[in-house]
């Protein structure tokens, strides 16, 4: 049984924007919501202006977006201290950390024009209150005309759990309003703020809000879609499943998964017990991904893959939307195995589920250098005309649109790529050479006592670099693993007390290969 929740009892839907200048009539224009100051309504004389005056709600919100974003700036801020507690000084966090940078600042020409139109277009109503807890508010991406409801896509963006921003989803929200589809990226409350059980309640409480008040915003609630990326596609897969548990029990819910016509994960993980050794050897330390999950006991309880092979979920199973997983091959932040598994578990229970799989794209590829590159792209084509399947006027508008607009030089595009997918393990080669010196004597192990296991492609040019320039060593093609072969990958785990980051990627090589 669906019951709508209760009204919050503010919501600041306007933009710092004028909304007046948007012709989408009186239905997409501010709402306040506030009863005891409308008894007080009293009338405005000489120089003041009235109080529903343009200038004057233009003024409001924008005093509005100035406190938000002080005290947003404040919290974080205190939640960045108390996350470097948990962090500590580790070589691995703080080379990703780095790397993020670099990966930043080669796409900030792009990242600039994405945040001009985030605080200046007029599609866009940002910071709508859909809950009380912190960080409960969605921003939502209209298109220019809405003469007709629009189907409306509910994103949830990424960001490791800690990390993520309601705002990270703008590239995708303009240029999906741009095909006349609405977006709505809600934000939610991240690691330390909250745990992985706050970041579901959040999100559910985000979808719910949509479900029952986007036809107030010209968008069509029998076509909606929730799409979620990265630590997103988790979160959003869980609340997804958990939803439809709920209403397989016959609780009281205030939005149903039959509202949500298709789910679309973007490189997700959905098995959290495979990916926590994945996680902290790329700088996503074991004791801070159990604290925000809640301990080891909670991984299964939050892991789709595993909930939905649960015997007691056969009923949940007819409940669930059609479901399309998207990953790149060459991703090692999640490794595509996670989606390829999750598929598996979704068709052999009998679910209607679809993998496709993007050659040789990387973690970010799909979501940001792509869309910042600009023209044709799979995934977005996909999605729009999946959205808009059966609507003829949109598929033959979509048939005339022109190419998206490139928003980054190609150059920076390729040096971001690299740096997302090299220049961590870079940071990483050049710490505790000492290390691997011990690590290739340890125990007298010989080379080319079995056949070579191949790494990945591009860990070959650095460790045929880094054993002949840091180390003295002639390595050939097939390189390191010859110097490990009387060792496991769990050996080479304890052979540095430190955690090395070589010995991590020589590792992480040896158990994809053996």
């Amino acid at each position: 049984m669906v019951t709508p929740p209760a009204p919050v009892g503010f919501f600041p839907v306007e933009s710092a924007s004028s909304s007046e200048d948007m012709n989408t009539g009186d239905s997409l224009r501010s709402r306040t919501t506030n009863p005891a100051g409308a008894a007080r309504r009293r009338t405005t004389s000489g120089g003041t202006p009235p109080k529903n005056s343009p200038a004057l709600c233009r003024s409001q919100s924008f005093s509005r977006e100035i406190g938000h974003a002080a005290s947003e700036t404040y919290l974080i801020t205190r939640l960045a201290f108390t996350l470097l507690r948990y962090l500590g000084v580790g070589r691995r966090w703080i080379s990703r950390l780095l790397a993020l940078g670099l990966y930043a600042m080669f796409l900030m020409p792009g990242f600039l024009q994405v945040l001009y139109q985030y605080f200046f277009s007029s599609q866009i109503r940002r910071s709508i209150v859909y809950g009380d807890q912190p960080r409960n508010r969605l921003d939502l991406y209209l298109p220019k005309n809405i003469e007709s409801p629009k189907p409306v896509i509910v994103f949830v963006t990424g960001g490791a759990w800690i990390i993520g921003y309601k705002g990270w989803g703008s590239l995708l929200g303009f240029q999906l309003a741009e095909r006349d589809i609405i977006v709505t990226c809600i934000d939610y409350r991240n690691f330390p703020q909250g745990t992985i059980s706050d970041m579901v309640e959040d999100v559910s409480q985000g979808i719910s809000y949509v479900c029952n008040n986007i036809a107030n915003y010209g968008g069509d609630p029998n076509r909606i879609y929730l799409m979620g990326q990265s630590a997103g596609a988790h979160i959003s897969s869980c609340v997804l499943l958990k939803q439809a548990i709920k209403e397989s029990k016959g609780e009281n819910v205030s939005w149903s998964v039959s509202q949500i016509q298709a789910y679309f994960g973007l490189s997700g993980g959905y098995n959290l017990t495979n990916l926590v050794d994945h996680f902290d050897r790329r700088g996503l330390y074991r004791s801070i991904f159990l604290s925000i999950m809640e301990g080891d006991k909670s991984l299964q309880q939050f892991s789709p893959e595993i909930l939905i092979e649960d015997p007691s979920a056969s009923n949940v199973v007819p409940l669930l939307p059609h479901i399309v997983l998207f990953h790149g091959t060459e991703d090692f932040s999640i490794p595509p195995d996670s989606s390829i598994a999750f598929v598996d578990t979704l068709k052999r229970v009998g679910a209607r589920a679809e993998l496709i799989l993007y050659q040789g794209k990387t973690h970010t590829d799909l979501f940001i250098q792509d869309a910042l590159r600009g023209g044709k792209e799979e995934l977005f084509d996909y999605i729009v005309e999946y959205l808009h399947a059966g609507d003829a006027e949109a598929l033959a508008n979509d048939a005339l649109a022109p190419p998206r607009k490139r928003l980054c030089p190609e150059p920076l595009l390729k040096l971001a790529g690299l740096v997302g997918t090299r220049i961590g393990l870079w940071f990483g080669l050049l710490y505790l050479p000492d290390a691997v010196k011990a690590l290739i004597n340890h125990r007298g192990v010989k080379r080319n006592c079995m056949p070579a296991i191949r790494p990945e492609p591009e860990l070959e040019p650095m460790l045929k670099w880094f054993g002949k320039n840091r180390l003295g060593l002639n390595l050939n093609c097939q390189f390191a693993i010859n110097w490990v072969t009387a060792c496991s990958a769990e050996e080479l785990w304890a052979l540095s007390p430190s955690n090395c980051p070589v010995v991590t990627i020589v590792a992480d090589v040896v158990s994809r290969g053996m």
